[in-house]
C-alpha cells in the first residue's frame, strides 16, 4: 500500500492531510506533467460543514492509477512508496493533482 498525503483540504475524503477513503483513482491517461493528473476521488467538502464520522483517517492505502505514462504504475495500480495530492483550494476534481507523478 502506498502512504498518501492530501493537501486537498477542500475535499469531503480530507482529514489532517490523510484520506478517509481506502482506497483513491489517480486519473491523466495522457499525463506528460502532473499539472495532467488529477485525483478523481475527489468530492469537494461545499461549506465546510461536512464531518466524517464513519471512516477513519488513513496513511496508507490503494490507489489504482490511470496514468499510463507514469513510472509508479504498475498494471493500473500505484507502486510508489509515498504519493502526494496537491490542489488546496480545489472545487473541482481537475484543480487536483498527483505531485508525485514521474514520466517513464
Amino acid at each position: 500500500m502506498t502512504r498518501l498525503e492530501c493537501t486537498v483540504a477542500s475535499c469531503v475524503h480530507n482529514s489532517e492531510k490523510c484520506c478517509c477513503k481506502q482506497g483513491i483513482l489517480v486519473e491523466g491517461v495522457n499525463a506528460r506533467e502532473s499539472c495532467d493528473t488529477c485525483c478523481g476521488s475527489f468530492e469537494e467538502n461545499r461549506g465546510g460543514l461536512f464531518k466524517n464520522l464513519f471512516k477513519t483517517p488513513e496513511t496508507r492505502l490503494q490507489v489504482d492509477c490511470d496514468v499510463l505514462n507514469c513510472l509508479y504504475n504498475d498494471d493500473h495500480q500505484c507502486r510508489a512508496e509515498r504519493i502526494s495530492i496537491l490542489g488546496d483550494g480545489a472545487r473541482a476534481v481537475g484543480q487536483t493533482e498527483c505531485g508525485s507523478f514521474r514520466e517513464r
